[in-house]
C-alpha cells in the first residue's frame, strides 16, 4: 500500500503539487480542512502533511500559528513552491468572450493586471483548484478561472494565458509534519538546519526586547517572528520563530538558554533541513 500525504485543498491546488514536487512517490490525499489533514496524520492513514504556513506576498497563511502549535505533530521539513497561475476556460472559450474570473481571494489579489486588463469581475471562491472544478462543471464560456497549471489537467479545461501573476517572485513556504518523535541530533541532521518554537513571555517590561536579546549576542539568524494572542488575552503574548541552525549548536543553544530565564513557555516544533530554496538565496546576496 502506498504511503500518503496530505494537504488542504483540491487535486490541483498548489498545495497538491508542493506534495507531489517534494514527495512523488507518495499518494497526496486532499483534505477539506487543515484540521482535517492533521487528524489524518495525527491517526495514522498518512505518514506527512504539507501545509503552507506563509506566502512571499499575502503574508502568513490565516490560522496556521494557532493551529499548528495545537496540532500535536512535530516539522519535519519545507518547501518552497514558485506561485504560478493560468487563465482557464472550458474547451472553446475566450478572454474576449467571458465576463468573470473565479478564484481565492488570494491569487485574485495576485493577478489584478490580467483582471484589469481583461476587464473581468473577481469573484472570490474557496480554493484556486475549486474554482477550476465549477467552471468545468457550469459549462459556462463567459466564467473563467485562475488556478495553478496542474489544475487545468485534471479538469479538462483550456488554458487561455499562462503565468498570469502580477509578481513572477510569488513564493510559498510549505512545512512538512509528521507524527511526534524525538527530535534529530546535530549528527542525524548534519547540514544547514531550520529550528521553529513557540513562546510567551514573562509580563515584565521589555520582555521581548530581553527574550530576543540572546539571539542577537550569539549571532543567531532569526528569519520568521510573528505574534499572536492567546485564547481571551487581548495582548500579543504568544511568538512563533524560525532560526537557522541546530539546538545542538553552541549559538543557539546559548540562545535558547538565555530566552528562558525571559518566558514563561518555550516549545520546540521542530528542528528540520534547511530547503535548498533557502540556502541558494544566501548565496545569491
Amino acid at each position: 500500500m502506498a504511503q500518503k500525504i496530505a494537504y488542504q485543498g483540491e487535486p490541483g491546488a498548489n498545495s497538491n503539487i508542493a506534495c507531489m514536487d517534494m514527495f512523488p512517490e507518495l499518494e497526496s490525499v486532499p483534505c477539506a480542512s487543515f484540521e482535517d489533514a492533521f487528524e489524518l496524520v495525527a491517526s495514522g492513514e498518512a505518514e506527512l502533511a504539507m501545509i503552507p504556513i506563509e506566502n512571499s506576498i499575502a503574508g502568513r497563511v490565516a490560522d496556521i500559528h494557532i493551529l499548528l502549535p495545537q496540532s500535536n505533530l512535530q516539522i519535519v521539513g519545507e518547501f518552497f513552491l514558485p506561485i504560478h497561475f493560468d487563465l482557464l476556460g472550458i474547451p472553446g472559450s475566450t478572454i474576449e468572450g467571458a465576463t468573470e474570473v473565479h478564484s481565492h481571494i488570494h491569487a485574485l489579489g495576485q493577478c489584478r493586471r490580467l483582471i484589469r486588463d481583461a476587464k473581468l469581475r473577481p469573484v472570490i471562491a474557496g480554493d484556486t483548484a475549486g474554482s477550476a472544478r465549477e467552471v468545468r462543471e457550469w459549462n459556462d464560456p463567459t466564467k473563467l478561472s485562475l488556478a495553478p497549471p496542474l489544475a487545468a489537467r485534471i479538469y479538462g479545461l483550456e488554458v487561455l494565458a499562462s503565468r498570469v501573476e502580477d509578481d513572477p517572485s510569488n513564493t510559498t513556504r510549505f512545512v512538512v509534519l509528521a507524527r511526534e518523535k524525538d527530535l534529530p541530533t546535530r549528527e542525524e541532521l548534519p547540514g544547514p538546519a531550520v529550528t521553529s518554537f513557540v513562546f510567551r513571555v514573562r509580563n515584565v517590561p521589555s520582555a521581548l526586547y530581553k527574550a530576543l536579546g540572546g539571539f542577537a549576542t550569539n549571532g543567531v539568524n532569526m528569519t520568521r517572528l510573528e505574534s499572536y494572542m492567546v485564547g481571551d488575552e487581548f495582548a500579543a503574548t504568544m511568538f512563533m520563530v524560525d532560526v537557522e541552525g541546530h539546538p545542538e549548536d553552541t549559538p543557539l543553544r546559548l540562545a535558547l538558554e538565555e530566552l528562558e530565564f525571559f518566558t514563561t513557555e518555550v516549545r520546540i516544533l521542530g528542528v528540520y533541513p534547511a530547503a535548498e530554496h533557502r540556502t541558494q538565496r544566501a548565496v545569491s546576496r
